[in-house]
């Protein structure tokens, strides 16, 4: 029966494995029996959200008529998001967080006959979009373990996998990447742009742009006049802690924004998307302090987990990858049994490593407390 059903499902699709997320706290508590979990697993902003996106969701659902659509266009938003990048609203493309983006770019530009390229240890959703699309996946070998960004992206690997491979139709970049946290010197980004073919696309994923230190951020909306054919996109899901609703965009040609408009969900991000993310442009104070917080309890964090001679990646995320030298499965079930959640990164071929998110320092340490007792057990 099963065979019958599936006979026209694509060969990609069925070969798939579906991502899986991190557990939540609700279902740590139900497993497990404990109480009081925290979840450093899912790169949150442990502050929430802005004060004034709360105010405004609020007036919103007590006074807002929800049975109406949203703006399919986003006509707000983009305004906002056109004012604070100098650039025209056409060249903006609203997504239901900055995952939709990369399925965009999948269905416009992916299929049988192309072929997608990304680091090994790199997002998993790249080779989800790739293999659902039935394309080929060129996955390029990461910086070795003894580089200054361990297992972070080898733009010369992108550029002689590039000239191997002429069925490439789509790059994929993250800076700074996860689960590693590692970054790029802007440079040698730009560098790697002025060597891709006018026809293949570079997807340029910049979710954690704003974790960033100021000094190593890429002018990325310059390199956009430059290279037609760049696409950047980043989330609200991280700094501006709007993971639950799901918005995010990219910058792009206007060109090259029609296309995936073409394939957009009609009205992709919800009403309250749209407010929330609008409002949370607005409060720029709210960024920095979130932006503070991270950069703070990261150093800290990372200061004390290489004081227990763990191995630390460099990270300009809000997270860190521990390399545990051996297996981490059992660690990180210490942690779960512990009500800590955290993400083991075995299906990101680094089974020796545990991701942990940058929480609040109650909560940070209270991990570095439970990890302190997993270690000695």
């Amino acid at each position: 029966m099963t065979q019958t059903l599936f006979k026209h499902a694509a060969t990609g699709v069925l070969s798939l494995e579906a991502y899986s997320p991190g557990m939540p706290i609700e279902e740590l508590q139900r497993r497990l029996g404990v109480s009081s979990a925290i979840k450093l697993a899912s790169n949150e902003n442990p502050l929430g959200c802005s004060p004034r996106v709360r105010e405004a969701l609020a007036a919103a659902v007590s006074g807002g008529d929800m049975a109406r659509y949203p703006d399919g266009s986003g006509h707000r938003l983009k305004q906002k998001l056109a004012a604070m990048h100098g650039i025209e609203p056409e060249r903006i493309t609203l997504g239901n967080g900055s995952n939709d983006i990369i399925e965009l770019l999948g269905r416009v530009f992916l299929g049988p006959d192309r072929a997608a390229m990304f680091s090994a240890h790199a997002f998993a959703v790249y080779p989800i979009i790739t293999q659902a699309q039935c394309a080929r996946a060129v996955v390029v070998p990461a910086l070795p373990a003894s580089a200054d960004q361990p297992y972070g992206h080898d733009l010369d690997g992108f550029a002689r996998a590039l000239a191997a491979h002429p069925d490439v139709a789509l790059i994929f970049i993250a800076n700074p990447n996860n689960p590693t946290g590692t970054w790029l010197d802007a440079a040698r980004i730009e560098a790697f742009l002025s060597q891709v073919p006018d026809d293949v696309i570079v997807a340029l994923d910049e979710a954690y742009y704003e974790y960033m230190a100021p000094a190593i951020r890429g002018d990325s909306r310059a390199w956009l006049d430059r290279h037609p054919n760049l696409v950047v996109f980043r989330t609200f899901s991280k700094t501006y802690g709007l993971a639950s609703l799901r918005a995010g965009y990219s910058l792009s040609s206007a060109a090259l924004a029609d296309l995936l408009n073409r394939v957009r969900q009609p009205f992709n991000n919800n009403s309250l998307a749209l407010l929330a993310a609008e409002i949370a442009l607005g409060d720029q104070d709210f960024v920095e302090a979130s932006v503070e917080l991270n950069t703070r309890e990261r150093e800290r964090l990372t200061k004390a987990l290489r004081a227990r001679e763990l191995n630390v990646l460099p990270s300009q995320a809000n997270f860190l990858a521990i390399d545990f030298g051996r297996d981490a499965k059992p660690v990180h079930q210490g942690l779960l049994e512990r009500g800590v959640i955290v993400r083991p990164l075995a299906s990101y071929d680094l089974p020796r490593f545990l991701r942990v998110s940058i929480g609040t320092a109650a909560e940070n340490d209270r991990f570095l407390e439970a990890l302190g007792e997993v270690l000695a057990a």
